[in-house]
């Protein structure tokens, strides 16, 4: 059997390779290297979208992720802000993944040098 036959065959039998799947199980489908700002769950609780409104202005090519766990009446703020700012957002509900972290913004100038988590 020739390797791109296999290949094909494990992906639809196995789904398709991931590559730093414990990461992007933790930011919520993100790789580090790419995320501007994180919050943790309790943080989102807060409802303090004003912490993240500037960054939504300045970001390049952003998109956030919002924990799909938390009640929809914490994610709403964050969901109008990206709205405003225009913004995409995705809504990830992942049961299998065990994850502190409730938003995470990503964007093209991410670092992994800097601190991505807010006070």
């Amino acid at each position: 059997m020739s390797d791109q036959l296999e290949e094909y065959l494990e992906r639809g039998m196995y789904g398709a390779k991931e590559t730093k799947r414990d990461e992007r199980r933790y930011f919520l489908t993100a790789l580090r290297e790419n995320i501007e700002i994180a919050l943790k769950k309790g943080q989102v609780m807060k409802k303090d979208a004003a912490k993240i409104k500037p960054l939504l202005k300045k970001v390049k090519d952003g998109h956030l992720f919002l924990n799909g766990s938390l009640s929809y009446s914490y994610l709403s703020p964050y969901i109008q802000a990206a709205n405003q700012h225009k913004v995409p957002f995705t809504i990830v509900q992942n049961l299998e993944a065990d994850t502190d972290i409730g938003l995470v913004l990503t964007g093209s100038e991410g670092s992994l040098e800097r601190d991505i988590f807010l006070d």
